[in-house]
């Protein structure tokens, strides 16, 4: 019997999730890369900086990976390129603003060997067996594409992050005759975005934001102070053209947005006439009414520039009583809390602050159901695959597809790991590789695990009792202590009593221990930490972290 050649589609990331978005498409012993990027750690992650997915499928078969395919330049797509391309050597595609970005991100994780190669819209490059179309898309971060990839099994179109803008600042607008083409020609399975799935109409044009920035700007009487997504390109020529009209210079602060400004105005993504943009330090000491500053901080992240200014902690810039703040971002789920806190301090330090999305001053990147009603009409696939999104979002853009008419049994909703297979003879799920979260904590890469936040929590929700003592060798009784330290559990000067009750608890134990003959240090920790637990739960209904120290001596 002949081998059967199959295509699978492997999402290792980004499905039943906002973020890390990372998909393989392999065909036999080919595979191709479809982004690689992070997610922001949840609330119960504490600690965390960023997450990447599990990437060890990779590793395990990287003799097999041609190259990787950049659809645009957001972190979620990108983020996990500085520690996937320590693991493995293989060249990257994307467009000039995407791959500038990514060149910086390498040189800051000193990776300066990379293999890129530029493509633009409509280009089509050839890998194995593989033949990769890159496909104009409109998104909130210029340079955008969708893909598709042609196999010996059929074509896999993926659109990457869309939204369909008929008036879009560049002025390019989706490739529409080329979806519709793929239609036409036949395609056998379309990833989509599902990010929207849930808002019905259409995604309003980027365009509509500048009219109302323009307005802002113009009844400013002092600063205006305008926050959004360093990645956001659009949003931040619309801020600087509304400067230049109102007449104001420019000063950019936060090290992403510095970035971003330097790389999108050296590629000409970004038109800054001569003069306007200014150092912060000269910022400062122009008249309220001839300033504009650009700030991260949109999400209320805790070390970002606009928060320290709304905490009195920016060595730079004091939020000023008139100052007009602009958020031009939808808080991320899970953001909502921090950013509502940034906008009450801006407000109590005299700030008027426009960050309500109904005050029209950011609309989001992604396609609403009309259009993506109209991406499944343009490509009408034999089959579906919902991605980029939460599992309801992927459930109902699955019901979306049905409603045009894709049989249910045509649609695979998955999940990260999960293999969508196809032959000559059709589509079925095929099994599970690794897939999941790795967790990025300073420069530690996957040493943090569940155990590890476990015990941040416990720290975090009880605090520490750590009991020391010195016991004779030979006898086994305390020549030394117990002491009792404790940090976030009690309040010591005002606990001294019940801290007193657990040393002479700690004495009973060991005494207890001594009787029936047990030395073993882990059986005499363990016999420690569940008396203290125990009488500290009845009196407290607390449950600190007890870390038992004990040393010996002749």
């Amino acid at each position: 019997m002949p081998k059967e050649h199959k295509l699978q589609i492997i999402p290792l990331g980004g499905l039943g999730e906002i973020g890390k978005n990372m998909t393989v498409i392999r065909y036999d012993n080919q595979m191709l890369l479809v982004d690689a990027g992070l997610a922001f750690p949840e609330d119960e992650m504490l600690g965390i900086d960023i997450v990447i997915p599990d990437y060890s499928y990779l590793i395990e078969n990287k003799e097999m990976l041609l190259g990787i395919l950049i659809t645009h330049g957001h972190e979620d797509h990108i983020g996990a390129l500085p520690y996937l391309l320590r693991d493995i050597d293989v060249p990257i595609f994307g467009t000039r603003l995407t791959l500038g970005i990514i060149q910086s991100k390498m040189k800051e994780s000193n990776l300066n060997n990379i293999k890129a190669t530029v493509v633009q819209p409509r280009d089509t490059i050839k890998l194995g067996v593989f033949r990769i179309e890159f496909i104009r898309v409109n998104h909130s971060i210029p340079d955008s594409v969708g893909l598709a990839i042609h196999t010996p099994l059929g074509t896999v179109v993926h659109t990457g992050d869309f939204k369909l803008d008929h008036t879009p600042v560049s002025g390019e607008i989706l490739d529409i005759h080329k979806f519709s083409e793929l239609g036409d020609k036949g395609v056998l399975c379309l990833l989509s975005d599902s990010t929207n799935v849930e808002r019905p109409g259409f995604t309003p044009s980027e365009r509509n934001v500048g009219e109302m920035i323009d307005e802002a700007f113009r009844n400013a009487k002092e600063r205006v102070i305008l926050a959004s997504f360093a990645s956001n390109v659009y949003r931040l020529q619309q801020a600087i053209t509304s400067a230049v009209k109102t007449n104001r210079k420019v000063a950019v602060v936060g090290r992403s947005m510095l970035n971003i400004v330097g790389i999108s105005a050296e590629l000409g993504y970004l038109d800054i006439p001569d003069g306007t943009l200014v150092d912060i330090d000269e910022i400062i000491g122009l008249p309220g009414n001839q300033a504009c500053i650009l700030t991260t901080g949109s999400q209320g992240e805790p070390m970002s520039a606009l928060t320290r200014m709304a905490n009195h902690d920016h060595r730079h810039v004091a939020i000023q009583p008139g100052d007009t703040v602009i958020i031009s971002a939808s808080p991320i789920p899970g953001n909502e809390k921090s950013v509502a806190r940034t906008v009450d301090q801006l407000f109590k330090l005299g700030a008027n602050v426009i960050y309500e999305s109904t005050e029209g001053m950011h609309v989001s990147g992604h396609a609403s159901q009309e259009e993506q009603k109209l991406m499944l009409n343009m490509v009408r696939p034999k089959y579906f695959m919902p991605v980029h999104g939460e599992y309801r979002m992927l459930i109902k853009h699955a019901q979306l597809a049905e409603q045009l008419g894709v049989p249910r049994e045509d649609i695979f909703v998955s999940e990260n790991g999960g293999i969508v297979e196809f032959t000559r003879h059709g589509a079925a799920i095929g099994g599970k590789v690794t897939a999941g979260k790795v967790l990025i904590d300073g420069l530690g890469i996957g040493d943090v695990g569940n155990i590890v936040l476990r015990d941040r929590k416990q720290l975090s929700q009880d605090g520490i009792l750590i009991v020391v003592m010195t016991i004779s060798r030979s006898t086994g009784a305390i020549v030394a202590g117990p002491d009792v330290v404790t940090r976030g559990f009690v309040y010591v000067r005002e606990s001294e009593s019940m801290l007193d009750e657990a040393k002479l608890k700690v004495k009973q134990t060991m005494a207890r221990c001594r009787e029936n003959h047990i030395t073993e240090w882990a059986v005499l920790k363990s016999q420690i930490r569940d008396a203290l637990s125990k009488q500290f739960y009845e009196k407290t209904r607390r449950r600190p972290m007890i870390l038992p120290i004990i040393q010996e001596v002749e």
